[in-house]
């Protein structure tokens, strides 16, 4: 079904086409539920599975979408892409720290305003948008073509994630924190009835050999030498270089290892694979041998970047299947009754109301006055459709990764899973968002 006559025309079926676009997002996690409930994936194949997705397959997709656009001309499309992404997470980030002061909100809602799912959901999405024919209206000229405008939007949404993926898990694991908890008491503070170690009774306890190994570091290091293809000379030298390095760390000031572990923080496999994409895409003979054709110098373009492009686009869909197969394990959960974290109805439609309702007003508001009362952004419809879409959507379910990262209590835990379920049940109604942002960019284009 074609809209690209009638999208101009009315406002109902654009509705439909963002309508059955959203469907089939919602479709692709069900189909990871049913997966889930007949035992096809089961919760540590998922999580197997969802690493995989976010450190193999998410880097090739960003290597192979974002090199191929990234130009040295068309750069600077990107940069607003990465401000407005910046702008509206903090923004959001701030909005959620006020809901939590004054509101009494739960700590989790603070990521769960913040970091939305801006990989695999904005790129199903978009590709059924673009199988609805809709995306027809959002090309350049003549010249330009709905699949060319699809692989533009893809580049867009995957270089937004870059900031949300790094700020997630940098930022994320603190916002969790409840800071007006009661600490627990440290145990290295509570009092002990036992009596310090002594040398002998360390001595007792780990006993060492001729060369003043323990047992426990005998046998690591033999497993170490043992498990690689490397000589066990070179695996010798490698333990010993790792445990000089881990002493000499802890000789650096605290301060500066708090600094270096927080930039470190930043750094992830989605981020290196955009910054290599980028170094293909800005380099223009790296850009020939990998993107164009063999007749053109592509000497890389038929083996090595297919391949990559092919397990790239395993991320959007498989991603969202490990979603169902997420929220499946939490609603048999609640149906046994376990753990059963409170989740405040009133919290619940905060979120969803800022997340579908408030972020696209503001969203296409502002985009629209920029892009169409000033010049900052370029002439690209696509451009202007996926800034407006880029603050819309669900939570990330990061979120429960997030849980276990921060140390959260089952209680917690489960009242997030209660609350990604219900945000992804009604995802449909960024639908809305899809049509706004469609009228408006058809209005800039005039």
């Amino acid at each position: 079904m074609g809209y690209s006559d009638s999208a101009t025309e009315g406002i109902l079926p654009v509705f439909l086409g963002a309508l059955q676009a959203s469907l089939t997002v919602l479709l692709t996690i069900s189909y990871g539920v049913i997966a889930s409930r007949f035992n096809l994936l089961k919760e540590s194949s998922t999580r197997d599975i969802s690493k995989t997705a976010v450190r193999l397959f998410l880097p090739a997709l960003l290597i192979t979408n974002v090199g191929e656009e990234l130009k040295s001309d068309t750069a600077y499309r990107y940069v607003p892409v990465l401000i407005w992404a910046l702008i509206y997470t903090l923004s959001s980030m701030a909005l959620g720290m006020l809901l939590k002061r004054a509101f009494k909100f739960p700590a989790w809602c603070v990521p769960a305003i913040c970091f939305n799912n801006t990989t695999a959901l904005p790129l199903l999405l978009i590709q059924a948008l673009d199988t609805a024919g809709i995306l027809t209206n959002l090309t350049m000229s003549e010249s330009d073509t709905p699949s060319a405008a699809l692989s533009r939007a893809k580049s867009y949404f995957l270089v937004s994630s870059m900031v949300g993926n790094s700020l997630t898990f940098a930022l994320g694991p603190r916002l969790l924190d409840d800071e007006e908890a009661p600490d627990k008491p440290d145990e290295d503070s509570k009092p002990s009835d036992t009596h310090s170690p002594t040398e002998s009774d360390e001595e007792y306890a780990h006993p060492t050999n001729s060369a003043g190994r323990t047992a426990e570091e005998e046998e690591e290091e033999y497993s170490n030498e043992t498990s690689t293809l490397l000589p066990r000379s070179v695996a010798r030298s490698r333990t010993t270089a790792a445990k000089k390095s881990k002493k000499e760390w802890k000789k650096i000031p605290l301060k500066i290892r708090n600094v270096i572990s927080t930039l470190y923080s930043f750094i992830n496999a989605p981020l290196l694979g955009a910054l290599l994409g980028a170094l293909l895409g800005l380099t223009p003979p790296l850009h020939r041998i990998f993107f164009a054709s063999p007749s053109s110098g592509g000497i890389f373009k038929a083996w090595l970047t297919t391949s990559l492009k092919n397990i790239g686009e395993l991320f959007a869909a498989l991603q969202l299947v490990v979603v169902g197969a997420k929220l499946s394990s939490s609603l048999l959960r609640m149906k046994k009754g376990e753990s059963s974290g409170k989740v405040p109805s009133v919290v619940v439609l905060t979120i969803c109301f800022i997340r579908f309702i408030l972020w696209p007003i503001i969203s296409i508001g502002v985009i629209y006055l920029i892009a169409s009362h000033t010049g900052w952004l370029d002439n690209d419809p696509i451009l202007w459709f996926v800034l407006m879409l880029m603050p819309t959507g669900p939570p990330a379910t990061k979120l429960t990764a997030l849980a276990d990262v921060s140390g959260a209590d089952e209680e917690e835990k489960m009242a997030i899973a209660k609350f990604i379920t219900v945000a992804y049940a009604v995802s449909p109604l960024i639908c809305f968002a899809v049509v706004g942002s469609l009228k408006a960019s058809l209005a800039i284009k005039g």
